[in-house]
């Protein structure tokens, strides 16, 4: 029987929910989300447990933030005036906003409050902080060799499937 390696293109369907057992993510209506295993395309914790798995194998994980999104980092919380997004931006409460740093780096941020004058945007991603517990179930093992340069198949959820 196949065991995921590094450097393996493996083929995962998870779910992934928070303490209170409310679901955040899951792969099962669609697409099982596919990666090189050990290239770190995703969080920590989910390429170290897929690492030894056999297909068809089931696995219930549990990630402290270090091993996933991080502590959240109360410096990562600023606010900027409004006029800085021009004058038919129409902030909304959650929105996310993709941001171009001024180092040219991009960078996602949520609105987490605004008024006339100013907008508070938090830069931590949104899992930050928390630990996730996840469904694993190993579905296929291919040699890396056959990955298309862009395999996404529509699994671009919270594991970074996609790397960016």
């Amino acid at each position: 029987m196949t065991v995921a390696k590094k450097g393996d293109w493996v083929f995962v369907h998870y779910v992934g929910k928070f303490d209170s057992g409310e679901t955040f993510d899951s792969s099962l209506s669609g697409a099982p989300l596919d990666f090189i295993l050990g290239e770190g395309d995703l969080i920590e914790g989910f390429d170290k447990n897929v690492e030894g798995m056999k297909i068809g194998d089931k696995k219930n994980i549990v990630l402290e933030p270090a091993e996933a999104y991080g502590d959240y980092n109360e410096e990562q919380v600023m606010t900027v005036e409004r006029a800085m997004f021009g004058e038919d931006f129409e902030p909304e409460a959650d929105m996310q906003l993709a941001l171009q740093m001024e180092d040219g780096q991009r960078a996602l941020a949520t609105i987490t409050a605004f008024d006339d004058k100013s907008v508070t945007l938090d830069m931590n991603h949104p899992l930050a902080g928390k630990k996730l517990h996840f469904e694993l179930e190993l579905i296929e093992v291919k040699d890396a060799s056959e990955k298309p340069a862009h395999s996404c198949a529509g699994s671009c959820g919270s594991c970074g499937g996609c790397g960016g």
